[in-house]
């Protein structure tokens, strides 16, 4: 098989696996991150199904390394004894100077690193990593609040472009 060829079988582009809309209204995001993930193959053959929950995850930086903690990735069922554990922590893939940004970064109070996003680009997994604060309840009052307001604008705005009021 020429280079060319086997270049047309690779996915290019990215595939979303499972997104965590709740950080969105639980964290005031400030910078996000694209990280890579180490995995095993059991891991990535489930993930392929699209399987894979980010609900409760979050990542934590350990002797400067960051580890994603909590992230679902459910069994693969063709697997036999060399199946991965669903909930074990994962080392994530980042350049040195970024990794040293976010040690300082959630020195501050209040910040944690919260995924946002697991998908493939180009047939590898990646994390968005957020740097993110969380948000108190007032917080997601306003924003509700704020939501509400801007969609009633756009109806107004609809219904007097089309003439009716």
């Amino acid at each position: 098989m020429s280079a060319q060829a086997a270049s047309s079988n690779r996915e290019t582009g990215r595939k979303l696996i499972a997104q965590n809309r709740k950080a969105r209204h639980d964290y005031a995001i400030l910078d996000t991150y694209e990280c890579g993930v180490v995995l095993t193959g059991t891991e990535v053959k489930s993930l392929r199904l699209g399987r894979a929950s980010l609900v409760d995850g979050f990542a934590t930086i350990d002797d400067g390394q960051v580890y994603l903690r909590n992230v679902h990735i459910p069994e693969y069922d063709q697997a036999s004894w060399t199946n991965h554990e669903p909930r074990r922590v994962r080392k994530l893939l980042l350049h040195r100077a970024e990794i040293q940004r976010l040690i300082g970064k959630t020195k501050e109070s209040g910040l944690t690193l919260v995924p946002l996003a697991l998908y493939f680009s180009d047939g590898k997994v990646k994390v968005e990593l957020a740097l993110a604060r969380g948000k108190r309840s007032y917080d997601k009052r306003q924003d509700l609040a704020r939501r509400d307001a801007d969609r009633e604008v756009r109806k107004a705005i609809g219904r007097r472009a089309k003439g009716m009021d």
